[in-house]
């Protein structure tokens, strides 16, 4: 999902940086639109370093008429078309007034009348601006047509004033950006550790042992996780797919090399999800050079550590959830794995079923636990990860009440 974030004239402009990076935590892409006024407080450079994206800053041009910007004429419908939600952090008067008036003089405000999105505000200025009967109209009416508002804190203010007018926490406007979206920050301090993708088990330097695994479900339920406030370690086998923007990721490819990377983050984690698909076997030694082709060959097998039971086993205050990607018998198999391998959850999928499961965007699962049976029916793998995660926030958390993906997409 991608946000634009304005960022006007005052000096909390400086934490609009630190705005930008915990919406990159949560897996969303920021493009930040910058007035003439905000340049004074901050440069573009810092904000283009931060997110890897070009810092708009002018309506026709970079502001050097030597380096005209021509298409950026008709760039804020562009901009206005690709986002899904507009932010300003911070929101001055002066910006407050030109959108309730519907006042177009630069790429901020013109972007504003031009996208559908949703509207976050979070405001920051002088205590006497901030109560002025104006300033309070101008509010109203971006509330009354739908707007987000982020109350100013009271406190001290750079003009040496006190009361309301300081910029709310950057952990507020981002809540409130999370809910805007549909999302929850119902696992904000929780620290999420999953496994996704194949391991590989080298049989010499050139062939390997795998499977089928795309390492989708994984990277989704990370994706999620993010949009709900956790931090996301994702302990990833070779894939060929983008991380999740945020998330901290390990690399490894043989069973062996994940089994040392979860038992090193292990004491981190309160939630570990296994989605990996990682090998039962490893040939019982490996050849130092290619094997030649000529007649038949035999190799020796012998099985991998069971990587999700040694960690059910050995938890100490963690929630494990492990998956059974079946062919045959699912319910029945995947509910033997839950018990056999102590686990507090299971995810079980018809793998053999066509257009879900592998190397596809889809799935189909059935959640288990040792008193439930939750079937959730085909879908995106990032809302399959959506539910997933519900279920998981409902257990561990029964007083806490989450909103489902679907009562999330009817809003």
């Amino acid at each position: 999902m991608k946000i634009a974030l304005g960022v006007s004239g005052g000096i909390a402009a400086y934490k609009a940086a630190e705005v930008v990076r915990l919406l990159q935590d949560r897996g969303l892409t920021v493009q930040v639109v910058m007035t003439r006024a905000a340049q004074e407080f901050v440069r573009p450079l810092t904000f283009a370093a931060l997110t890897g994206q070009k810092v708009i800053t002018d309506m026709f041009g970079s502001g050097n008429a030597q380096q005209p910007n021509v298409e950026s004429a008709i760039e804020h419908i562009g901009v206005a078309q690709s986002i899904d939600a507009l932010v300003v952090a911070p929101a001055t008067a002066d910006v407050i007034a030109k959108f309730a008036r519907g006042v177009a003089d630069d790429f901020l405000s013109t972007l504003y009348l031009a996208t559908k999105a949703p509207l976050v505000v979070a405001p920051a200025m002088n205590v006497n601006m901030w109560s002025h009967p104006a300033t309070q109209e101008n509010v109203e009416t971006l509330k009354q047509r739908g707007a987000r508002v982020v109350e100013p804190d009271s406190g001290y203010l750079a003009c040496g004033m006190t009361g309301p007018g300081r910029l709310a926490s950057n952990e507020a406007i981002v809540a409130t950006v999370m809910e805007v979206l549909g999302g929850t920050q119902d696992l904000a301090g929780e620290t999420v550790l999953i496994t996704a993708g194949p391991t590989r088990e080298q049989i010499d330097p050139v062939r390997y042992i795998s499977n089928r695994s795309s390492g989708r479900m994984g990277y989704a339920i990370a994706e999620a996780a993010l949009r709900r406030g956790a931090k996301v370690i994702l302990v990833s086998g070779p894939v060929s797919i983008t991380p999740p923007s945020g998330a901290e990721i390990k690399r490894v490819e043989s069973a062996e090399e994940m089994r040392t990377a979860l038992k090193e983050r292990l004491p981190d984690a309160g939630i570990v999800i296994a989605t990996a698909a990682v090998s039962d076997y490893r040939p019982q030694t490996q050849a130092e050079q290619k094997i030649k082709r000529g007649g038949p060959i035999d190799l020796a097998m012998e099985p991998t550590s069971d990587i999700l039971a040694e960690i059910a086993r050995t938890k100490t205050h963690q929630f494990v959830v492990g998956f059974a990607a079946e062919t045959e018998n699912v319910l029945e198999n995947a509910r033997k794995k839950l018990l056999k391998k102590s686990l507090d959850m299971i995810v079980a999928n018809d793998v053999s079923r066509d257009g879900i499961g592998f190397d596809s965007e889809r799935n189909a699962v059935t959640v288990l636990t040792k008193s439930d049976v939750i079937e959730i029916p085909e879908a995106t793998k990032l809302e399959i990860a959506q539910r997933l995660l519900d279920e998981i926030v409902r257990i561990r958390h029964p007083q806490t009440r989450s909103v489902s993906s679907t009562a999330r997409a009817a809003r």
